[in-house]
């Protein structure tokens, strides 16, 4: 179940469903346990709303097959929350706030000696500007209406630098045999952060973060079509409910199928209300 940690919400449970209206935009929240297990969901995902037009998000992705992944990935969402709810953060000093929270995250999860790790992607709005930082494979997203991508961070594993630098098409990444190896985690000695450069994000467009959950067992094509226009809620829904059945489908069909964990976050600005004028009053 959800959580409140001051003013952020967090999202630490096996089946999360949320839907918020802000002052600037709608944010819709899945999370769902990958169907073919029996322990705990290794996703978790945090909104901190900051000041009146800002909003920070990130969904992480506790590394599989090592100890503690769940309480990696809770680990990350968690710090992220506790710091930037602290009101001496204000919106123009929200860059050296997460980045620090990612630097003391990975220094304790070492300092742990438990191996554990976690994937992270964020996403901090300001006044209509987005920037990204992750770290691994969870992804990040910004298409308009007419399913334009105006920003995608690159996972760090083989395909997602091989995709970039042209060498495998989206169709051939999905279910290429290194995949699911990661280059960089919260976690490890070597860890680095990579943060994208601000952009703009206007009205009706969609910014989606998600774990690899969902883009194991959907085309980055069929994701665009989906969010890029419609009412948010049932966007956020129709993803889940189609990576989910994807993952039941058999190994040798066509389409991308791994069972896994699966969280998504969407988000639509909305444009600021206006103030209607009294009758009779003048305008100045």
């Amino acid at each position: 179940m959800s959580s409140n940690a001051g003013s952020a919400l967090l999202f630490l449970g096996d089946e999360e469903r949320a839907d918020h209206e802000l002052s600037h935009g709608t944010v819709c929240v899945r999370s769902r346990r990958s169907p073919d297990k029996q322990t705990a969901n290794e996703d978790a995902a945090v909104l901190v709303p900051v000041g009146s037009d800002g909003l920070v998000m990130a969904v992480a992705d506790g590394v599989g097959g090592l100890p503690a992944g769940r309480e990696a990935s809770s680990a990350a969402v968690k710090a992220l929350a506790t710091a930037l709810s602290d009101p001496s953060v204000e919106s123009d000093r929200l860059r050296p706030a997460i980045l620090d929270v990612l630097e003391r995250t990975n220094q304790e999860l070492l300092q742990s000696g438990r191996g554990a790790a976690t994937t992270l992607v964020v996403g901090e709005i300001v006044a209509g500007r987005l920037r990204s930082y992750h770290v691994g494979d969870s992804e990040l997203i910004a298409v308009g209406q007419r399913g334009r991508m105006k920003l995608r961070v690159v996972p760090h594993s083989p395909t997602g630098f091989a995709v970039e630098a042209g060498l495998l098409d989206e169709d051939e990444a999905v279910n290429h045999h290194q995949r699911h190896v990661l280059f960089n985690v919260i976690g490890a000695e070597d860890m680095r952060v990579e943060m994208g450069s601000a952009v703009d994000v206007a009205v009706r467009d969609t910014v989606l973060l998600a774990t690899d959950g969902l883009l194991d067992n959907l085309f980055v094509d069929e994701i665009v079509e989906i969010i890029r226009k419609g009412p948010l809620p049932a966007a956020a829904d129709a993803l889940v409910e189609r990576a989910t059945s994807r993952m039941h489908i058999d190994d040798d069909a066509a389409s991308p199928c791994k069972p896994d964990d699966l969280t998504v976050i969407l988000y639509r600005p909305r444009a600021p209300t206006r103030k209607r004028r009294r009758p009779g009053a003048k305008q100045t």
